[in-house]
């Protein structure tokens, strides 16, 4: 009897580390699930950027963080930003100073496009933080500032933004002619959305899609749309997915052994 209730009391401890950490984690068939939930882990999640190019593993462990997964486009010929990341309320990364994609004339003429892909934000409204997918030229509501962000796209839910974003064009006859972030492809992703919750409540839903189940763009959005999330968005897939928390260490490299891509920008969440 006395060992069966030391058992009960180290279950309910565990249980109640994993609810305070704010981060619950589920796996199945190659993909991870995590469901971030409650205030507090709001104020402990940054969007960082690395002057080089670095591994997720290698931002997890400078920041000494607990969770770290990859977030917006690069350049990795130059290691520059194509997507904006906001930290502490500061621009951090901005596309308009990488020379190569202002250089691009196809590009360039989509400018406005890429420029305005969906991003992921914490909102500081009068204090009290808040969720938000949103295009990153849409203003924020009254009383609130972006605190921190991180650019991807495309948009999954409510709707999937593929032209608009510029991940595909179509020609005159609906053909696609071009197609940017596989995204008509099965490759690994980093996907990102929010619940909405009764009371004002939100939880953030993180899957990480490894090689052992890739998906295209479509099967990404059904993907989140089944554990009715209010909205959706990708950040960068391929190769560039990557995870560290705890013990596990997810690339999608495929040599043996590989540490990772080098990447650009990362979501850490830290003690």
């Amino acid at each position: 009897m006395k060992k069966l209730f030391a058992l009960l009391i180290t279950i309910l401890t565990l249980i109640g580390i994993v609810h305070a950490s704010g981060i619950q984690m589920d796996y199945n068939d190659g993909i991870y699930h995590f469901v971030l939930n409650g205030d507090k882990i709001k104020k402990r999640m940054q969007f960082v950027a690395s002057p080089s190019l670095i591994t997720n593993k290698t931002a997890h462990d400078n920041a000494k963080s607990v969770f770290t997964i990859n977030t917006g486009f690069f350049d990795p010929k130059n290691q520059k930003t194509i997507s904006y990341i906001v930290n502490g309320s500061q621009i951090v990364e901005d596309p308009l100073f990488n020379e190569n994609l202002m250089g691009n004339p196809v590009l360039r003429q989509n400018l406005q496009k890429i420029l305005n892909r969906t991003e992921f934000r914490i909102l500081d409204c009068d204090s009290k933080l808040k969720f938000e997918i949103a295009q990153h030229n849409s203003s924020v509501d009254f009383l609130c500032s972006v605190k921190e962000s991180a650019q991807g796209g495309p948009q999954l839910l409510p709707n999937l933004r593929l032209e608009e974003e510029f991940f595909i064009v179509k020609d005159e006859e609906g053909n696609v002619i071009r197609e940017s972030a596989s995204v008509l492809h099965r490759v690994p992703r980093t996907l990102i959305g929010i619940k909405n919750l009764p009371k004002g409540e939100q939880e953030a839903h993180i899957f990480i899609v490894t090689n052992k189940h890739p998906m295209d763009i479509f099967e990404a959005r059904d993907l989140c749309k089944s554990y009715n999330l209010d909205s959706a968005m990708a950040f960068d897939g391929g190769s560039s997915t990557s995870l560290n928390y705890k013990d596990i260490s997810v690339v999608s490299t495929q040599d043996s052994g590989d540490t990772g891509r080098a990447l650009k920008s990362f979501l850490i969440i830290k003690n």
